[in-house]
This record gives C-alpha cells, structure tokens and sequence, in this order.
C-alpha cells in the first residue's frame, strides 16, 4: 500500500478512512486527544510536566513486557504508567515540586533503569525491530478496535473525575495551604490527579509512542496557557489543539513514510510557536495602546 495525496482533499479524506484500521486509528487518536488535552492542562497549570514525563518513560517497559508476555500492549502502558503515578504520589509534591536535588537524580535513575527494561523486554520478545519503532514513536497501522474500547472505558471515567475533582483541584493548585485549611483533601486530590495523568499517558503512548507523549500533554495545553488563564477556556483551547494536531497528524503519517508520533509532535510544536506569537503580539498592541493615554496623562510610559 503507497497512498499518494492530492490537492483534493475532500477525496484524500475519503481515500484514508476506506481503510478499518485508520478509521480506528481516528477514533483512538480523538480520544487521547481529549484526554490528553484535557488533562495536559490541569498538568502545566501544577507544573507536574516532570511527573508527566517519567510516567511516559516508565510505559515503555510496561508496554514492552506485555508484548513479550503475550497480552495487549494497552495493558502494560495502563498498569506501568498507573502503577508509577501511586508510586510518585506518594512522594511529597513540595519535593517533587522542586525538580532538582536528590530526589530529580532518584527519578532520572529510574527513568533510564526503566528504558534499559524496555530495551531488555523488546529483545526477549524476539518479535520485529518495527516493535520497537511502534512503541517508542507511535503507529497508526497497530490500532483495534479492541484498543479503541480500552481507550474510551479509560477515557470517560477519567474525564468525569476530573470534573469532579475541578473546583478542588484548582484551589489545591494554585494555593494548596489555603485549601487545606478549609478542609481541602489536598495529597489525596494530588494523588488522584496524577492517577488521572498516568492514565492520560497511557493512552497518549498508544498514539505517538513513549517518547513523545508530550506532544499532545504539554504542547497543546502550554499554547492554551498563552492565550488565556480561564479554566473552561484554556481547557477547551487545549483540547482542540490537541485535537487537530492529532488529525493532521494522522492524515500526513498516512500519506508519508515518516510515523505519527513525528507528525503528531511537529503539528503540536507549530501551534505552540503560533500561540506564543501572538500573545507577544497582542501585549505589544495592549502596550501601545496604553503608551498614549499614559503620555497624555504627564506619566512616563
């Protein structure tokens, strides 16, 4: 199969969705892309990209030793990258929150000790090289629809606790002793959270791989933080950026030979970029705007 793309792409739309296992692929991707943008948000806001990042790295083994045991690679990511979240929730967040000293060179360990399993676990397998590729870059050839189930049963509880734990994890994010004061359950909130995050990493894995979950947990969500600090908004923005770079991704990683995970991280990048530069271009208009008023006022601008 060598897909060629046109300048009509009406017809290319139609010509990548003949096929099951791209329109799998489609549904798999929005539903991370939800996730992931939902909860990559929630991530940027409580400066936990660290954490996000280690349980992306601790998939890849998890995924690695399902393979080699015979089960679904979905399971591994879902039971290492949970697994990892109670693990670094019990660590205390003002620590974690540091991200530095002893306990950043702790988790840096682990994260290679866990790669160098994954390696381990992949050469056990015996299996093609390609398996690997797919594991750490992502593919779009491998989803099923019995991984597009997995995905949505992970999926709809997890966005309805995030709803639930909104207005608490807000307050226990952006002022955690005041929450705590008036009766906030804050390390079990954060605990949740990052149980919530872990989940989203899983789920992120399957669609770019474990080294790129990032392009749809941070990028879209830090472009929304550019645009606008209000919860339902950023929270929206983020999710359809997420969203979009995962479309586009798709439907180049169809028609080239390059894996999703690139395109996917490529897109997700771009908005980024695009986000920074038009804030910085609506604060030089806002500065310009106040520049006069203040002059005509006898204040130095």
């Amino acid at each position: 199969m060598n897909p060629v793309a046109t300048w009509n792409l009406v017809q290319d739309l139609r010509g990548m969705l003949a096929y099951p296992f791209m329109v799998n692929a489609v549904r798999a991707g929005s539903i991370v892309a939800v996730v992931a943008g939902a909860v990559g948000w929630m991530m940027v806001l409580r400066r936990e990209s660290f954490a996000g990042h280690t349980l992306a790295t601790v998939g890849f083994p998890g995924a690695a030793a399902a393979v080699w045991l015979g089960v679904a690679a979905g399971y591994g990511y879902f039971i290492a990258c949970i697994g990892a979240a109670l693990v670094i929730a019990a660590i205390p967040r003002a620590v974690r929150s540091r991200g530095g000293g002893e306990q950043s060179a702790v988790i840096g360990t682990v994260q290679a000790f866990a790669l160098a399993c994954g390696m381990l676990f992949v050469s056990l397998y015996h299996g093609f090289l390609s398996g690997l590729t797919n594991l750490l870059f992502g593919t779009i050839a491998g989803i099923t629809q019995q991984q597009v189930v997995i995905l949505l049963v992970a999926a709809v509880p997890c966005l309805v606790l995030l709803f639930v734990l909104g207005r608490p994890l807000m307050w226990a994010s952006l002022d955690p002793g005041t929450a705590a004061a008036h009766g906030v359950p804050v390390r079990l909130v954060s605990a949740g959270f990052l149980v919530l995050l872990g989940i989203a990493a899983a789920g992120t894995s399957q669609v770019t791989g474990s080294l790129l979950v990032f392009a749809l947990l941070v990028a879209p969500a830090a472009a929304a933080h550019q645009l606008t600090g209000h919860p339902g908004l950023g929270i929206t923005l983020s999710v359809v950026i997420a969203l979009a770079a995962t479309w586009a991704g798709m439907g180049f990683a169809f028609y080239t030979p390059y894996p999703i995970g690139f395109w996917v991280s490529s897109f997700a990048f771009a908005a980024y970029v695009l986000c920074v530069a038009t804030r910085k271009l609506l604060d030089r208009r806002a500065h310009r705007a106040v520049r006069p008023g203040r002059l005509a006022q006898g204040v130095p601008a």
